[in-house]
């Protein structure tokens, strides 16, 4: 017997099914306009443009305006790059509009999908920011739709790193602009730090589209941008605690992992105590409890936390005799970018390079406050159902699965949970080889270097050709062949 939830189901649909519905009407007035704007030429569609922004200022609603905007937009799409919108894709971009996650599968096509939200959003003429996860897909992305914004009377910007101030400055102005949540946020602050408002790039935050929005929204939510400037030369007093720390044994502190924190227990402090008292560092009849010891305290510290909780070729990499950071989430190399507090001074003392001055915090911010800014805020990405309740809870956006344009053929399997992590790595092993014997290529994503090299030792062991990718190198190869397994990063 079926139960009132499962009745209720099958009668009415789940809730993501009647939002599926409840796109079908507009979907049918973008098709019924489809004849009407093929037959314009391209200054019609243009001029279509123009139409729309003035019926705009005089205040008519974005919404009402949709059903014809999307149509002038996927005629330019089919006319620029000989795509057609099929409409799972216009329905993708009404709920963008709308101010929703969609869940697309990868395949379907996300990158024409924001062209719809972002000319309809780009009519009021406030400017809308569409959002990737790394500066080459900002480029792709702003030459490859700039020629479907640019049939249809728009202009297209993209901002990336070591831009020149002018260069910016008219990206940002562009009614679409493609840039990365790191830039987008540094900018910002370098924008609150400037003293007169024409000096200001950003011109507000209208709308933006985030792609890969759990990436960006949930996992990178809490990461802090800082802007920093250098302080005072401390390297004698880094590189004297860093001889006192392969002193210590464990039991002289406990570690936090999760937190990325450590403690001294009390015969750690009395052991430190004594050390920092024979090297000098301590003052003759000064203790770690007074207030005057609060900066060495907290450089031993920050010693601590370098040579216990970050691991080189994990969390850095030393390359060009700097530590240079690599991003978690990514696994790509972060140059510019200096751990604070003095921890990355600490990183180089352990490392033996030579010592940044100590930078302080002159502007930070959050991901997540940054995008809570945004008047209107959407997202895309293949996986958000999962984290649907973060997403309203923190941003107040509603995460909706849209169907494929065909009936999906690729199998996805479930997850193959091992006792250890020596099982898993054999169990990877055995189905990159089983693939390999059909002549099928694999990329092996791992969390860190070492665990990269940890199986390639294995795949060697197994006589399986395979690169190896890292950030320090493009590749290295292992007895390559035509058609190489290969285990990245």
């Amino acid at each position: 017997m079926l139960g009132i939830g499962s009745l209720a189901k099958k009668v009415f649909g789940t809730p993501n099914d009647r939002k599926i519905k409840s796109t079908r009407p507009l979907i049918d007035q973008i098709n019924a306009l489809e004849p009407e704007f093929q037959a314009l030429d391209d200054e019609g569609l243009r001029a279509k443009t123009a139409e729309f922004k003035a019926r705009v200022e005089k205040g008519e609603s974005l919404d009402h305006l949709l059903p014809e905007a999307f149509a002038n937009c996927r005629e330019a799409a089919r006319r620029a790059l000989g795509l057609r919108a099929f409409d799972t894709q216009l329905m993708g971009g009404i709920f963008l509009h709308q101010g929703n996650i969609a869940e697309m599968k990868t395949g379907e096509g996300k990158t024409l999908v924001a062209t719809f939200p972002a000319y309809l959003n780009g009519l009021s003429g406030k400017g809308v920011h569409v959002v990737t996860v790394n500066d080459y897909l900002a480029k792709r992305d702003a030459e490859w739709m700039s020629k479907v914004y640019g049939a249809l009377g728009l202009t297209t910007g993209v901002i990336y790193p070591q831009q020149p101030e002018s260069e910016k400055k008219g990206a940002y102005a562009a009614d679409i602009t493609y840039a990365t949540n790191n830039e987008l946020g540094f900018d910002y602050l370098r924008d609150n730090m400037k003293s007169e408002l024409a000096q200001m790039n950003q011109r507000g935050h209208n709308f933006a589209i985030v792609d890969e929005t759990d990436s960006i929204l949930i996992d990178e939510a809490r990461t802090p941008l800082i802007i920093s400037g250098p302080s005072e030369d401390r390297s004698d007093l880094y590189r004297s605690i860093d001889r006192v720390i392969p002193d210590l044994t464990e039991a002289h502190y406990t570690l936090d992992e999760k937190t990325r924190s450590v403690t001294y227990t009390d015969e750690g402090n009395e052991f430190l105590e004594a050390r920092l008292l024979a090297l000098g560092i301590l003052p003759e009849g000064q203790t770690l409890y007074d207030p005057e010891s609060t900066t060495i305290v907290h450089h031993v510290n920050q010693g601590l936390r370098a040579h216990k909780l970050f691991t080189r070729d994990k969390d850095y990499i030393v390359r060009d005799g700097q530590a240079v950071l690599i991003d978690e989430f990514t696994g790509r190399m972060m140059q510019g970018r200096r751990l604070s507090d003095g921890l990355h001074q600490a990183i180089e003392a352990k490392e033996e390079l030579e010592i940044q001055p100590e930078n302080v915090t002159l502007a930070s911010v959050t991901f997540q406050n940054y995008f809570r800014l945004y008047d209107k805020l959407a997202g895309m990405t293949g996986t958000a159902l999962t984290e649907a309740d973060e997403f309203h809870e923190i941003y107040r956006l509603g995460v909706v699965e849209v169907p494929t344009n065909r009936p999906i053929q690729r199998i996805d399997e479930h997850d193959q949970v091992y006792r250890t992590a020596r099982e898993k790595f054999e169990g990877v092993v055995k189905a990159i080889k089983e693939s390999h014997e059909k002549r099928q290529p694999i990329l092996v994503g791992t969390t860190s270097i070492e665990k990269s090299e940890f199986l390639s030792q294995m795949l060697e062991k197994e006589g399986i050709p395979h690169n190896v990718l890292t950030p320090a190198s493009t590749s290295r190869k292992h007895r390559s062949s035509p058609m190489p397994a290969s285990s990245a990063r």
